[in-house]
């Protein structure tokens, strides 16, 4: 990858307060760029003292406008939710009318399978293509992190879920956030409408992971297999909506359908570093299934 030039880019990150954006604008922050962050509400102990702060409100497409006003490259992620589309398509049309150069889009690795979000950054991908401005498609499979809202339930031993044996290359926020920087400071990505796989360095079955939990910790870990419906029941009487067990359900058929094991070098390619190992991560965390 190219280095950072002498001018010093403004760089805007939505959905800054997120895994892959917190972790993005911690190491941006000490780079040779202006940094926004927008967010819904700013508050000056959530950032470092030299971000920039700009309110959002998807209500009020004013503030979309002025939030970006004077960005040269803007980082797109929102959270999981039923407007995601309409956010992200909001924000890119905004990029477009403010002079924005470069968007940077996190995505998904692709799926013929209809399930959310993986559909609904299809779309948002498709919208992004017709318009007039550069882009990066940065497409991981799923993160490692989510192993960490599991923490309680493997440590009372109750895990499980309808993932069954099928097998899912997972990837730590950290590196997808490393790959972002990467683009985000090359002068050279200016123009890019490309798009790129990020995967971790091997795939896991969800009883493996159990393995390897077990291993680490001393003690017996098991992954307790469900049906698509026993697992909704289950999600649903712990207290989750209705929106919320659906999109871990869905998630399960992707990696019960082993729809993400692919492996590719492109963190290594951007970062100039191998993507951290699932084992690295657990070992990192393993205060959460104590």
């Amino acid at each position: 990858m190219s280095q950072v030039s002498s001018a010093r880019p403004r760089i805007a990150v939505a959905g800054a307060s997120g895994r892959v954006g917190a972790a993005l604008v911690g190491s941006l922050a000490a780079d040779p760029v202006d940094l926004v962050a927008l967010t819904r509400k700013p508050d000056p102990a959530r950032f470092p003292a030299a971000v920039m702060q700009r309110a959002v409100d998807f209500e009020t497409p004013a503030t979309l406008a002025a939030a970006l006003d004077g960005a040269d490259r803007l980082f797109l992620a929102q959270g999981t939710s039923p407007r995601q589309v309409e956010n992200e398509i909001a924000l890119i049309d905004a990029a477009v009318a403010a002079g924005v150069k470069h968007i940077v889009k996190l995505s998904a690795l692709g799926t013929p399978l209809q399930v959310h979000p993986f559909d609904w950054h299809a779309r948002i991908e498709a919208h992004l293509v017709t318009r007039d401005i550069g882009f990066t498609l940065l497409r991981p499979t799923t993160f490692i992190d989510f192993l960490g809202r599991s923490g309680r339930v493997i440590a009372d031993g109750n895990w499980g879920g309808a993932a069954g044996h099928g097998i899912v290359n997972l990837i730590d926020t950290r590196d997808v956030a490393d790959s972002a920087r990467a683009v985000l400071l090359d002068p050279d990505s200016t123009g890019w409408q490309r798009a790129f796989h990020l995967t971790g360095p091997r795939a896991w079955s969800m009883p493996q992971i159990a393995a390897e939990l077990s291993r680490l910790l001393g003690r017996q870990v098991d992954y307790h297999q469900r049906s698509a419906a026993e697992q909704r029941d289950y999600l649903i009487a712990s207290g989750l909506n209705e929106f919320g067990a659906g999109v871990l359900v869905g998630l399960d058929r992707v990696f019960r359908e082993s729809a993400l094991q692919e492996e590719t070098a492109t963190v290594r390619l951007l970062t100039g570093h191998a993507p951290r190992t699932l084992t690295d991560w657990l070992t990192e965390n393993l205060a959460l299934f104590r």
